[in-house]
C-alpha cells in the first residue's frame, strides 16, 4: 500500500515540484519498501559534519606501500568489513611466487597496465578495463608487461552473476563475452606457492611448476570480462537506480559498473543526475576509473569516494546545473555496495581528503 501526503510527484524522479528536492528513502538497496520525501532544502546542504559518517574521498593511488614487499604485503587494504576487503596494488615485475587465497574469492579490476595472468586453468592476457574473477583456492601469478594497478575486492563468499530478472539473461552482457583460460602447463622448478588462510601466509615449495594443468572441465573457473563488453541499461525518460548496473554479486555486497551512456533526454521533466537518497541499508564505495564524473566535482581517475549508511548522498550542486544541457555521460566507474558497514583502515585514513564533505556547500 502507498500513502500520499502534501505536494509530491506521480512518477518518482520525474517532474519534481519547482523549488522542492526529492529524496528517495528506501530499504534493501532500492528493492524494498520506499518513500519519497519532497523537501524545501537539499538534504546534503550541511555546514558542518563531525563523526564517522562524514563522506570521504580517498586518493588511493597514493597509498603507502603499494606493490612493496611480497604480493600479499603490496596489496594495501583501505576499506573492510566481515564480508569483503577492498584493496589496491601495483605490479611492475613478474611475481616471484605463485599465490593462492584460501580465505575468499577475488575480483580484480585493471585500472592501468597490461600483461599475463597465469592460473590453474591456464593463462589470460589482461588489459585496462578488465574484471578478473578468481575463485577461492585458485593458484595464480601476474606477469605484467607494463606497470599495472589493480583494484581488488576480496569476498569471503562466492562471487556470481546477478539475476537480470525481467531484462533477460543476456542483458548488460551475454555470458559468451566472458573469457575463460585454456590449459598451458608450465615447466621448470623449483617454485614457491604462498597460500593465504586466516590472513596468515604458508609457503609451499615444489620441485616443479604448480601451474601444470593439462585439461579441465566444469563451470567453476577464472572469468575475464572487459567493461567495453558491458552494455548499460538506459531509459530515455527515467533515471534508473544503481542496481540496474550490477555486474557481480556476493554475500551482502554487489559490484556495479557505471559506463558511458545516454542521459534521460526523452522527457524534459526526467532527472539526469543521481537522485538524493539515504544510505539506509548499504554503504556505497565508488572507484573512479576514467572519463568525466559529471555528478562529482574535484574527482580524478584513481580516486575513491565512500558514503556510509545513515548520511545522505546526492550530486554536487554544480552537477545538477551542468546536467541540464548534457545528453551523454562519459564516466567509467566501479561501485561497491555493502550491506554491513565498512571501516576505513589506517592506510585508508592516511589518504583521505580532509575537506571532501565541504564540496556540497
Amino acid at each position: 500500500m502507498t500513502f500520499r501526503k502534501g505536494p509530491t510527484t506521480t512518477q518518482a524522479h520525474v517532474d519534481v515540484p519547482v523549488g522542492l528536492y526529492e529524496e528517495e528513502y528506501a530499504r534493501n538497496g532500492f528493492f524494498g519498501r520506499t518513500s519519497h520525501l519532497y523537501r524545501s532544502q537539499p538534504p546534503v546542504g550541511w555546514t558542518h559534519i563531525e563523526g564517522d559518517l562524514r563522506p570521504e574521498a580517498l586518493k588511493v593511488l597514493e597509498l603507502a606501500g603499494l606493490g612493496q614487499g611480497s604480493y600479499w604485503q603490496g596489496r594495501v587494504a583501505f576499506l573492510e568489513n566481515q564480508d569483503i576487503v577492498i584493496a589496491l596494488t601495483t605490479l611492475t615485475e613478474p611475481m616471484p611466487s605463485y599465490v593462492r587465497n584460501a580465505d575468499g574469492d577475488e575480483v580484480h579490476f585493471v585500472h592501468k597496465g597490461a600483461g599475463q595472468l597465469e592460473t590453474d586453468f591456464g593463462p589470460l592476457t589482461y588489459e585496462v578495463g578488465d574484471y578478473l574473477v578468481i575463485p577461492r583456492g585458485t593458484v595464480y601469478r601476474y606477469s605484467p608487461s607494463s606497470s599495472t594497478s589493480l583494484l581488488i575486492v576480496e569476498a569471503f563468499s562466492e562471487v556470481s552473476i546477478p539475476d537480470r530478472g525481467m531484462l533477460g539473461r543476456h542483458a548488460l552482457f551475454d555470458t559468451d563475452v566472458i573469457k575463460t583460460p585454456s590449459p598451458s602447463p608450465r615447466e621448470g622448478g623449483p617454485f614457491t606457492l604462498e597460500i593465504k588462510r586466516l590472513n596468515r601466509i604458508t609457503t609451499v615449495t615444489y620441485p616443479f611448476n604448480p601451474i601444470n594443468t593439462v585439461g579441465w572441465k566444469g563451470d567453476l573457473t577464472v572469468w575475464q570480462l572487459n567493461i567495453r563488453d558491458i552494455r548499460p541499461v538506459m531509459s530515455e525518460r527515467y533515471h534508473l537506480p544503481p542496481s540496474a548496473h550490477s555486474t557481480w554479486i556476493m554475500r551482502d555486497a554487489v559490484i556495479c559498473s557505471f559506463l558511458p551512456r545516454s542521459l534521460e533526454n526523452g522527457d524534459p521533466g526526467a532527472m539526469k543526475v543521481p537522485f538524493f537518497h539515504s544510505n539506509i541499508d548499504f554503504d556505497e564505495v565508488l572507484f573512479y576509473h576514467d572519463g568525466e564524473f559529471f555528478s562529482r566535482a574535484g574527482i580524478e581517475p584513481g580516486m575513491v569516494t565512500f558514503h556510509a549508511q545513515g548520511i545522505h548522498h546526492g550530486p554536487h550542486p554544480k552537477a545538477i546545473e551542468a546536467a541540464k544541457s548534457k545528453t551523454f555521460t562519459n564516466e567509467k566507474a566501479v561501485m561497491i555496495d555493502t550491506r554491513n558497514p565498512l571501516q576505513l583502515t589506517e592506510a585508508g585514513r592516511s589518504v583521505a581528503m580532509a575537506d571532501y564533505w565541504k564540496s556540497w556547500m
